[in-house]
């Protein structure tokens, strides 16, 4: 085929045809964006106003980049609107901010995923319906997510997808129907400053991670089933201002608050703390509001006994008040008032022996068996001046066993370790290793040793006599026998 007179060259082609594919690739993202605005406009009900015309960068509450090309904010709070979003709306990809909050609009929430421009989300007060499960996939620059009060959506968990938001500030999800534990992930917000979860179905224990981050505002109260276990993190949490953990089930003291010195607000009524208020708390020179009531706080007289075991339920439901004589269980008083007899025998307690049963100057007898101990004896309770009976048998002690007078009946036996030096925790003083096991003493020296080593020694010759005899025994039997039937013949 012939050559087209005064045709351009191919290398020419090239060059205007690279030329022209950004004055191409233009129009068509910005179509996408307009579509995308066009069925945004057909599903809300009504209308809003200021919505006519072609071009979306001119509607009102719609902002757009500088080639009014993109859009770029959805700013449609508060006008009353009904309908749903379009299933399309992450395909504006230089959205940052899109805000709807506090009107009626239903239906499933649309994916945001890889809008790696937005930065601020704001869905709260609305009816919707369900979350898809990549919702907030790859939002590698969102620094607020807010969308409480969304009771219509179905059950969901928090997304463990968040991690790639690490810029984020703020997460509001209160009464949005969320279930499951919360994540221990916060340590991939290290400017996460705000977190309100209220009112969802979360169970589980506070994760660890929320130690040291930056919270300041934290509301996790009133969950359907309620969160669980200690408190003990908030004690790192220092820029904490305001704790909201209040309707729930944690249980455990509460902790020691002191270096959170910009606490103001601090609500814990009804969940199950036990124990002593830390006298910390009072030193607190911004904490304005507080709220304990309904929980399982006892005086200063329990945490005398009660503190080195956690302050356990059992005891926190009846040990009400400072008065141990009115009616705590596993106490017993004389006439006068004083404490005579603890008990807490079988009750399959952890922990360890608290030395401050010392205080208790009128004990006579204290139980300790069959739980589950650990640790040392305290030393100082050989000081209690009336003691006449101390068993701490079947638990898992260990250490130096303290010497005890001579009227001090001592129960040690099912102890296992006790006598070696194994670092447990707290509870007494440790030791060399030189205190036998399972000794059973009634008065004198608690001699550990002596005791092991003599009940050893008159076991091996109580054997070694039972074996000589029964053999002599079955030797004289055997002879007789033998005598017996030859003597006949």
């Amino acid at each position: 085929m012939a050559k087209p007179p005064n045709s351009p060259p191919p290398l020419l082609l090239l060059l205007l045809l690279l030329l022209l594919c950004p004055l191409l690739l233009l129009p068509l993202s910005s179509a996408d964006d307009f579509a995308v605005m066009t069925k945004l406009a057909s599903l809300l009900s009504p209308t809003p106003s200021g919505w006519t015309g072609t071009n979306p960068c001119t509607w009102t509450g719609i902002t757009c980049d500088s080639t009014s090309t993109h859009v770029t904010s959805i700013n449609l709070a508060s006008l009353s609107l009904s309908g749903s979003l379009p299933s399309t709306l992450n395909s504006l990809s230089l959205l940052q901010t899109l805000t709807l909050q506090r009107n009626s609009l239903s239906g499933p929430l649309p994916s945001l995923s890889n809008l790696t421009s937005l930065e601020q989300i704001y869905l709260d007060s609305n009816n919707f319906t369900s979350v898809p499960t990549n919702f907030l996939s790859g939002l590698t620059n969102l620094q607020t997510l807010s969308m409480s009060d969304n009771p219509n959506l179905a059950p969901w968990t928090i997304p463990t997808e968040l991690t790639q938001s690490s810029s984020l500030s703020v997460i509001y999800a209160s009464n949005a129907n969320i279930y499951g534990s919360i994540p221990d992930f916060f340590d991939s917000f290290p400017n996460l400053q705000n977190l309100r979860l209220s009112y969802n179905n979360l169970t589980g224990t506070l994760p660890s991670t929320l130690g040291g981050s930056e919270i300041t505002n934290l509301w996790l109260n009133n969950q359907l089933h309620g969160l669980s276990g200690t408190i003990e993190v908030l004690s790192t949490m220092t820029q904490l201002s305001q704790v909201w953990l209040h309707a729930n089930s944690f249980t455990g003291p509460v902790p020691d608050l002191s270096k959170c010195t910009n606490l103001f607000d601090l609500q814990l009524r009804d969940n199950q703390f036990t124990g002593v208020l830390p006298a910390s708390l009072m030193g607190l020179s911004k904490l304005a509001n507080v709220s304990l009531q309904n929980n399982k706080l006892q005086g200063d007289c329990s945490s005398c006994c009660a503190g080195d075991i956690g302050y356990p339920i059992s005891l926190a439901q009846s040990w009400l008040g400072n008065d141990a004589c009115s009616e705590w269980t596993f106490v017993t008083c004389d006439s006068r008032g004083n404490v005579t007899i603890v008990n807490f025998g079988k009750q399959r307690f952890s922990g360890t022996i608290s030395p401050a049963f010392v205080n208790l100057t009128s004990l006579k007898s204290l139980y300790l068996n069959d739980n589950n101990l650990t640790g040392s004896i305290p030393d100082s309770l050989t000081s209690l001046p009336q003691l006449q009976l101390l068993d701490v048998s079947n638990n898992n002690l260990s250490g130096v066993v303290p010497v005890f007078p001579s009227t001090v009946k001592f129960i040690s036996v099912g102890n296992l370790l006790l006598g070696k030096n194994i670092t447990t925790g707290s509870g007494g003083s440790g030791g060399n290793s030189g205190s036998g096991s399972n000794s059973s003493t009634s008065g004198g020296n608690s001699n550990g040793s002596s005791v092991s080593a003599g009940l050893i020694a008159g076991v091996v010759i109580a054997v070694v006599v039972f074996v000589g005899v029964v053999s002599f025994v079955s030797y004289k039997c055997y002879v007789k026998k033998r005598h017996q039937r030859f003597g006949k013949t």
